[in-house]
């Protein structure tokens, strides 16, 4: 019986760009599954606002919309951040 040869060097280029084509794959999943919650999150934080403003005029305190989001960063702000960190990594360091 003859010993199997060791894979070629076209061999292991092969398996190398499958498996860094199965990882970008994987990471493209992780990132649309994360986007999809950070959505769901930033929807749930504004009705949490809307609520919080609404008890806020049943109390008689006036406040409006714009000032309160004058003081807090915007949720899209944070996404946008998250996204490019996502897309071009160190690029933004």
């Amino acid at each position: 019986m003859a010993a199997a040869e060791p894979p070629g060097a076209e061999d292991l280029s092969q398996l190398a760009e499958n498996a860094l084509h199965q990882l970008q794959e994987n990471f493209q999943a992780l990132i649309e599954k994360i986007t999809l919650r950070m959505e769901e999150m930033g929807e749930r934080i504004d009705d949490l606002e809307k609520h919080v403003a609404d008890l806020m005029t049943e109390a008689g305190i006036e406040n409006t919309d714009e000032e309160l989001r004058v003081k807090k960063p915007s949720f899209l702000l944070y996404f946008m951040y998250f996204h490019l960190v996502l897309n071009y990594g160190q690029h933004l360091v």
